[in-house]
C-alpha cells in the first residue's frame, strides 16, 4: 500500500525543492493569481510544508550549542541573540510557502489543485493524512511475511520438483566418473599355529 499521506508529503518536499532549485521567475510567469490560490489551498490542506516548520528552530537550536560549547560563560547572551536573529528570520517562512505554492501551481491545473484541497480538507481526507501512515506501515509488514511465506514454499515446492530429475550429488571427494571399487576381501582368518608333538 502506497503512504499516502507520507507520499503526498515527499511530493511536496520534492517539488518545493525542485521549485527552489530552478528558481522562481520562471514558475511566476506561468502560474496565474487563480493557479497560485487553489495551489495554497491545495498545500494547506494536505500540510505539505509543515514537515519545514521546525527548520528554523532547529537551526538555531544547533548553534546555539556550538555558540554555547566555544563559549560557555555567554549562555545567557547567545541564547537571547540567537532567539532575537530567529525571529527576525521567521517571516522569510513566507518565501517557502510562495516556491510551494509556485512549484504546485506548474504541476496541477486549477481544478485539480481544487480537487486535491477539497479531498484532503473532507473528514476522510483528513483521516488518510492521519492513519495513512499508520495502515501504509502494517501493510509493509504484512508483504514482508507475506513474501517469507512464498519464499519458503517457492523453494520447497522448486526443491521437491527438481529432486525427481537431478540426481543426489556424490559425496565430496568421490569421482562419480570412477568406477566403483572392487569391494575389499574380508581378511583370511589367522592360521592356527600348529599343535606341538
Amino acid at each position: 500500500m502506497i503512504k499516502f499521506a507520507g507520499l503526498g508529503r515527499f511530493a511536496a518536499a520534492t517539488l518545493v525543492l525542485s521549485g527552489i532549485a530552478f528558481g522562481s521567475a520562471a514558475h511566476a510567469q506561468e502560474a496565474s493569481p487563480e493557479q497560485l490560490k487553489a495551489a495554497r489551498a491545495a498545500i494547506d490542506a494536505i500540510g505539505a510544508t509543515t514537515q519545514f516548520d521546525n527548520i528554523l528552530p532547529g537551526l538555531a537550536e544547533r548553534l546555539k550549542a556550538d555558540l554555547i560549547q566555544d563559549s560557555p560563560n555567554y549562555q545567557d547572551v547567545i541564547t537571547a541573540e540567537v532567539d532575537k536573529q530567529a525571529l527576525a528570520l521567521a517571516p522569510r517562512r513566507a518565501d517557502l510557502e510562495k516556491e510551494a505554492a509556485l512549484t504546485y501551481a506548474k504541476a496541477f491545473s486549477v481544478d485539480e489543485l481544487n480537487a486535491i484541497a477539497q479531498f484532503y480538507s473532507s473528514p476522510v481526507g483528513q483521516k488518510l493524512l492521519k492513519d495513512g501512515p499508520i495502515a501504509s506501515r502494517e501493510t509493509v509488514k504484512a508483504a514482508d511475511i507475506w513474501a517469507q511465506g512464498i519464499s519458503r514454499d517457492l523453494q520447497k515446492s522448486t526443491s521437491t520438483e527438481l529432486a525427481k530429475v537431478i540426481k543426489v550429488a556424490p559425496a565430496a571427494g568421490t569421482d562419480p566418473a570412477a568406477p566403483a571399487a572392487p569391494a575389499a576381501k574380508p581378511a583370511a582368518p589367522a592360521a592356527k599355529p600348529a599343535a606341538k608333538p
